[in-house]
Formats: C-alpha cells, structure tokens, sequence
C-alpha cells in the first residue's frame, strides 16, 4: 500500500530527525506511522504527556481544541502532537522514546478467558491471545478495544510483561458506556475481542536508580500493578511508595496483592487514600496527590509515576512540579472514561 502524497515535512530537535505527514494527520500519527515514538498517552488531547514546543510553523487542531494547555503555554508555542495537525512545515522540540521504538504494534483477535468482579463497579477480564501470538509490551502500556463503527476504548494492561498467555485489563463501570456495559451485563466467556497495542509511552525508566513515587486513582492502579509486579520480578528494589486513591475502603480491590508485595519487596511502602471514608478510618483521606505531598512535601528526588482520571493527573502534575519534581522526573498516564476515542486521534 503506497502513502499519500505528503503535505508538510516535521522535524524532530535536538536529534534533527525527520518525517513527512499525509493531509489531515496529526504530528503525533505521522511520527509512530514512520517508526519515531513520541511520548503519548490519552490520545483526545486531556493529559498533556504529548506536549511539545513548537520552534517553527503553524498547526491546527481540527479535532478537539487543546485543552490540555492553557493560555501561557500556548502563548509560548506549545502544542499537543497527538491533535496538532501541520498547516506547514515544522520544527517542534519533543523528546523521542527509544525503548519502545523497536516494539510493534499488531492488531489481535482476543478470546475471553475469565470475568471476575473485583467490586460491584470493577470487572477484572482476562483476555487470552491466539496461541501463536505473543504480544511484547512494556509494563504500564495499554491496549485499545476495537468496536463497530470506528470506535475504540483504551485500557491499561494490569498483567506483568512475562505473564506469556494472558493479558489482564480492569475495567470500571461507566453509566452509558456502549463497551462497559456490554463487559457488565452482556459479555460470554470464548466471546472474541479485536484489540490493537500495546500502545503508550507509559513505562518504568530503567536506567534510573532514584527511589520512586506511584500514584493511582480508582482502576488508575492497573498499569501500576503491572510497573511493580516487572521491577519485583527483575529484583529492582529501589525504594517504592505506592499512593493508591479511591472512594471507599471496599474499593481497594487488591490487598492480597499488595501484602504480597509487601512481604516480597523490602522497600514496598503501601498508603491507601479515601475520598469518602467510612466511620473509624484512621488513614489518609481526601485527593490522593495531597497525600503524597504531605508524606513528601520535597519531590526533587524522586521519580514520580502517575496514572487515573485527567483532573487528578492536570492537579497533580502542576503541584508536584512546585514540589520540585521536574518534567524529565514525572510521569503519567491520564485516561478519561466518557469518550470512545477515535483513530485520528493520538
């Protein structure tokens, strides 16, 4: 299959790579359709893990404005290359993702294996590929469901890069939700799933020995889970404390796991966080990146991981940079449950 004609040529500093775009492709398509991985990761311009300055050119955003940004970044020529689409040539300053470079992304038939519910709101399922097929992902990546119609829904994988047969989502139950509701009322063991992935930039940086922050809000903990299970599995055992943030204490749907981890990691710290407490709680409460700043006030060594709703990410990522944290140090992943994301989207 031949590409379209191109339209405008990008070019990537410091490295001075380059690539061309097709019309009405965005910066963030155009990159990972020549190979080049730029960090990403909601793909409907709400996180800002795409956020990238532009040095020289014009782009427009036809798909959803950049909401992410606000006046002064954009004021200082910042874009989202997951909805920036190039009106002329560009130069834009973006970090490029080595690591997941070389790790194809596939379209799979998956086959349902098992549904488990975790509470009355969270269902665990557990997707079995072909039994040729292996998909290689980086732990905290996430795949996308694909539906009728275009349609397609992204969930992180909460199961560990060796866990060879299975891979492992958590899905939480949203009022109208066409693929949600289907996992909760409508969905048969041996039903087949299309997925496509993995898919992200969301990923433990190995080279780094700094101790570690993980932050989850609701099912925000599943890339977690998978980010841990990896370094305990590989015997890094840097200093890791994990922040979890959910409404009640039945929410917490994995303490067996976690006192695992607790037994087998000499520098596992768990803090549970409550928004809405039950009576004789006596832990931390209220938004979980108040949490985290009132156990660590300074960030300014540590590696922060972050992952749940937009709102708590844009928080906490603004607070946790004036606690010293800097954007080579903070990482996240930010998913939003209302909207099936579409394919021009990054």
């Amino acid at each position: 299959m031949s590409d379209s004609p191109a339209t405008h040529t990008v070019t990537l500093m410091p490295s001075g790579r380059q690539f061309s775009t097709r019309p009405g492709e965005t910066v963030l398509g155009a990159a990972l359709r020549h190979g080049i991985v730029l960090p990403y990761s909601c793909k409907n311009g709400t996180c800002a893990s795409c956020k990238c300055r532009l040095a020289e050119g014009i782009v427009d955003y036809p798909l959803n404005p950049p909401e992410a940004l606000d006046l002064d970044e954009l004021g200082r020529g910042y874009s989202l290359s997951c909805q920036a689409v190039p009106n002329s040539d560009l130069t834009i300053e973006a970090r490029e993702i080595e690591q997941v470079a070389d790790i194809p992304v596939r379209t799979w038939p998956a086959r349902v294996e098992s549904l488990e519910s975790f509470t009355p709101e969270i269902m665990r399922l557990r997707l079995k590929l072909p039994r040729s097929a292996r998909m290689q992902f980086l732990a905290g990546q996430y795949i996308d469901i694909l539906m009728p119609g275009g349609k397609r829904r992204a969930f992180s994988i909460a199961s560990a890069p060796s866990e060879a047969d299975f891979i492992e989502l958590h899905i939480k139950h949203v009022d109208g939700g066409g693929f949600t509701g289907h996992v909760f009322s409508g969905m048969k063991l041996k039903e087949i799933l299309r997925i496509e992935g993995p898919l992200g930039t969301f990923f433990v940086r190995k080279k780094s020995k700094r101790p570690m922050i993980m932050m989850g809000g609701g099912t925000g903990f599943a890339p977690l889970k998978s980010m841990i299970e990896e370094l305990i599995e590989s015997g890094d055992f840097r200093p890791l404390h994990l922040f979890w943030g959910v409404s009640r204490a039945s929410d917490l749907y994995a303490g067996p796991l976690i006192e695992r981890w607790q037994s087998s990691h000499p520098a596992f710290r768990f803090v549970p966080v409550l928004v809405d407490p039950d009576e004789g709680w006596t832990g931390e409460r209220g938004f979980v990146h108040e949490a985290v700043l009132r156990a660590f006030p300074d960030l300014s060594d540590f590696d922060v991981y972050m992952s749940g709703p937009p709102a708590m990410v844009h928080s906490a990522r603004n607070e946790f940079l004036a606690a010293g944290t800097t954007e080579d140090h903070l990482f996240y992943d930010s998913f939003d449950f209302a909207p099936d994301v579409p394919k021009a989207g990054g």
